[in-house]
């Protein structure tokens, strides 16, 4: 199992003393697993739900008439909270690394992206490169966090995981894709259905609490997009940034943006693999002993 950092060591210790006692099987066993499953996902998110609160606050309660702009206390405050994160050892400076990563990619995707108005950014503030707040790299950063983050809470690995090289050719089209689209052919559905090609087969493994749970690797893509786009949703909400069909009054994400969040879940995937390197199941998972989801049947702010 990969190591837990420091601090989430003394919270596994302390959350086993409650935890060890609870049933083997049983109803009252599902509940444990479904509310630890949870609470992993929050503890995960934790940058990100972070981030999101301060977004929210600061529209509901950040004065208009405040010497500091609101795009920069946005960024300073998203600043404190990443360093935080490194000084409480919530995060690890190797997993910082992938993070800043994000940063990077995500901010010059949005100087592109405000330039040739795919969406906007309040003009204010001296902490921004060109149209764009530096902020909203950490709302790319907040994803490579989550990404690593419950990589490690739930141990995760992979069954038939495609060749690296192949998903990092992928991941470099799609992200490629994110700007010619605007000049050439849109090449998103082509995309899409090589990612579902690729990673068809992959299934991901991972453990909640004492049981093992598998699920199609396009699936888990396809549920942390959604959560995103409802991220998405409260960050434009709160003026973050804002759509053209959002300028003269908030409406809902288009879904259409759920086809893109999909697609940077590639890029994502990519990025975090440079980090963990993507592992097979012990022999005995292979074998049995885990518990399949009912999807499996059949088959943890993209450019919005």
């Amino acid at each position: 199992m990969r190591s837990f950092t420091s601090v989430e060591l003394v919270i596994d210790q302390r959350a086993h003393r409650f935890l060890d006692s609870a049933p083997a099987g049983g109803a009252r066993s599902r509940v444990a697993e479904f509310v630890v499953f949870g609470l992993k996902q929050g503890w995960a998110c934790i940058f990100g739900a972070a981030l999101l609160a301060v977004l929210m606050a600061a529209r509901l309660w950040y004065p208009d008439d405040a010497g500091l702009a609101r795009n920069d206390f946005l960024t300073l405050a998203a600043v404190v909270i990443q360093i935080l994160m490194v000084a409480t050892r919530l995060e690890t400076v190797r997993e910082l690394r992938v993070i800043v990563l994000f940063h990077i990619v995500g901010t010059v995707m949005e100087l592109f992206k405000t330039d040739v108005g795919s969406w906007s950014y309040e003009a204010e503030g001296f902490l921004r490169i060109g149209a764009v707040p530096l902020f909203s790299g950490f709302m790319y950063a907040a994803v490579g966090s989550y990404m690593v983050r419950v990589y490690r809470l739930f141990d995760l690995r992979f069954s038939r995981y495609p060749r690296r090289w192949i998903t990092a050719v992928i991941a470099a089209a799609v992200y490629v894709n994110f700007f010619t689209h605007h000049y050439i052919w849109d090449a998103r559905w082509l995309l899409l259905a090589a990612v579902v090609t690729v990673f068809g087969r992959c299934v991901m493994h991972f453990r909640v609490f004492r049981r093992k749970f598998r699920m199609p690797l396009v699936l888990a893509f396809v549920l942390v997009a959604l959560f995103i786009w409802i991220a998405e949703n409260i960050a434009t909400w709160s003026g973050a940034w804002l759509y053209p069909n959002q300028v003269d009054g908030w409406q809902m994400v288009s879904l259409d943006k759920l086809v893109s969040w999909f697609l940077l879940m590639i890029i994502s995937v990519v990025l975090v693999a440079w980090v963990y390197k993507p592992q097979r199941p012990e022999a005995a998972e292979d074998a049995g002993g885990e518990t399949t989801l009912p999807l499996d049947a059949g088959i943890g702010p993209a450019s919005p």
